[in-house]
């Protein structure tokens, strides 16, 4: 299953039935030529399936419809199994943040969660699922595609929120004050972290 989403309203792509269940079904040859993003803004659609087990098929058409835009960022995990988050535009979030071009994607996600936190010491243990999510900057929407990367760090120095990023606190957060972090959290975020 794959999830793209919008104002946190998902287009679920899936080969089985029962993630559909809740879903408006859009066929696949339709893509194209549907206004998603404009289904997606109706009230009483939640979500928007798709039944393909082909699911580069069916994100490269939406690579087709949208420019992509490609980013990297880290779950980050301290030696008490905290997680490192950050708070910007009201909401809790993963550090992120766009690749340059040609840098490694792996680098892109140490760069970033580095320069958004000030964090040090920090290493990649294992990629995570990609994200992705359209939005709308100017008169242009987009596709973001993000690679994530669990990673540890030994780090308990003072952390440095990257302000000119609109980020306006770094915390790491214990799993007893997950559940309410995560309910002011983006929809991809709160995937990456069951």
């Amino acid at each position: 299953m794959l999830q793209i989403f919008y104002k946190e309203k998902p287009i679920i792509i899936s080969d089985k039935k029962s993630d559909l269940e809740k879903s408006l079904i859009i066929d696949p040859e339709l893509l194209e030529n549907l206004d998603l993003l404009k289904l997606l803004t109706k009230k009483k659609i939640n979500s928007i399936g798709v039944f393909s087990n082909e699911f580069e098929i069916i994100i490269n058409v939406f690579k087709k419809k949208f420019p992509e835009i490609i980013a990297a960022g880290g779950k980050v995990i301290n030696n008490k199994s905290e997680i490192l988050f950050i708070y910007r535009n009201k909401k809790w979030d993963l550090p992120k943040g766009k690749a340059k071009k040609n840098e490694i994607i792996s680098q892109t996600a140490l760069r970033e969660v580095e320069e958004e936190t000030g964090i040090k010491n920090l290493s990649i243990i294992k990629p995570l699922d990609k994200t992705y999510h359209i939005f709308k900057r100017g008169k242009t929407n987009y596709l973001k595609t993000t690679y994530w990367f669990e990673m540890k760090s030994d780090y308990n120095g003072k952390f440095k929120p990257q302000k000119k990023e609109g980020i306006t606190r770094v915390e790491w957060i214990g799993v007893e004050n997950l559940p309410s972090i995560l309910l002011k959290s983006y929809a991809n975020i709160r995937l990456l972290i069951a």
